[in-house]
């Protein structure tokens, strides 16, 4: 039997998720070593692949959405919210194919596969859309030579919107993965147990009702 995605409960625990995604989104800190100070690095991610393991890969897409809705009330775009579909394109790389996996591997080795496939394809979706879309976009608000200049300070291979995505954005998506999943199997299994309590104790007083 299938389960329903949107129960009174899924969509309360979608909503305070996505919110709480969308406030730690507004806290980040540069990788200087990795790329310019523009990309910043966050843990928005965490609440959000706490939800998608506890409600599936389809709660994780909603939450994402709910996510950059909440940080665009609390911060307004400042990239023509071509920043924002950015991150929510590469945000959805990592949590759908992990909560996929999960979903279907329902093991802590599960949840590990899936977080080391979703940091990989995170990364990959990272460079194709930064090159093809949001570096190109971008260079309306900074020249695109200013851009290259930054990473090639960082990595002088650095030459063109390419080489730029794939020096510098890869290697910062796979760090993030890495913090971001290192930080969701930490909390993971603590905050599960208090997802999978909510309701039990009103199922438990209507069974008691019932049976008086």
């Amino acid at each position: 039997m299938k389960e329903k995605l949107l129960t009174t409960k899924n969509v309360v625990l979608m909503g305070m998720f996505g919110a709480l995604a969308g406030v730690l989104m507004l806290f980040e800190f540069p990788l200087p070593f990795l790329a310019p100070s523009f990309y910043g690095l966050d843990v928005s991610e965490v609440p959000v692949l706490i939800g998608t393991f506890a409600m599936g890969p389809a709660a994780g897409a909603v939450m994402e959405v709910v996510k950059i809705l909440v940080k665009l009330v609390l911060k307004p775009t400042s990239t023509g919210f071509v920043g924002e579909f950015a991150n929510l394109v590469i945000s959805c790389a990592l949590v759908i194919p992990a909560g996929l996996i999960y979903k279907i591997s329902h093991t802590r080795k599960g949840a590990m596969t899936g977080l080391v496939v979703g940091t990989i394809c995170m990364a990959v979706v990272g460079v194709v859309a930064n090159a093809l879309v949001m570096l190109p976009f971008y260079s309306n608000f900074m020249p695109l030579e200013t851009i290259l200049a930054a990473g090639a300070a960082i990595n002088p291979a650095v030459g063109s919107v390419w080489t730029f995505a794939l020096f510098c954005v890869g290697p910062f998506n796979v760090v993030k993965g890495i913090v971001v999943s290192v930080v969701t199997a930490l909390v993971y299994k603590r905050v599960s147990v208090l997802i999978h309590s909510i309701g039990t104790h009103k199922t438990v007083k209507n069974e008691k009702r019932v049976n008086a």
